[in-house]
């Protein structure tokens, strides 16, 4: 009966993991659609040419780590949610405080909802992944 309350302890554990992968990969599909969108449909147009390559590397790496956390390759995965979550939040503040080389479209318009909805996404995924991260060096994984 020993092996059952040691199995019994790391099915919550288990769980909780599963579902904190599934809700990194959802947020992660949400950071890929809300650009599709943001560039109007896939294959979109952003102009300049640089920024519409920086939207497919973030939608093509937010499906990636989205299937890598689904896959279980946890450290990776959070790794790249870090960058999927951080990538865009810095290319937003960049994009409406200063501008960016030949880009001023954006500049000022701090309230766009589907930018603020982007925000709260990339956060939301950000802090899990902090979270799970530091949940796996404390346990060795």
């Amino acid at each position: 009966m020993a092996g059952y309350g040691a199995s019994s302890t790391a099915r919550p554990a288990l769980a909780s993991g599963v579902a904190a992968r599934v809700a990194g990969a959802v947020l992660c599909v949400a950071v890929a659609v809300i650009h599709v969108l943001d560039q109007g449909g896939f294959p979109g147009s952003k102009e300049p040419a640089y920024v519409g390559i920086l939207y497919y590397i973030l939608e093509a790496a937010a499906v990636l780590t989205a299937l890598l956390l689904i896959a279980g390759w946890e450290r990776v995965g959070w790794i790249l949610a870090l960058g999927v979550a951080a990538g865009p939040f810095a290319g937003y503040m960049l994009s409406r405080g200063t501008g960016l080389p030949d880009y001023s479209d954006d500049m000022g318009n701090w309230a766009e909802p589907l930018g603020v909805l982007s925000l709260v996404v990339e956060a939301g995924l950000f802090v899990l992944a902090i979270v799970m991260l530091r949940r796996g060096l404390r346990s060795g994984r």
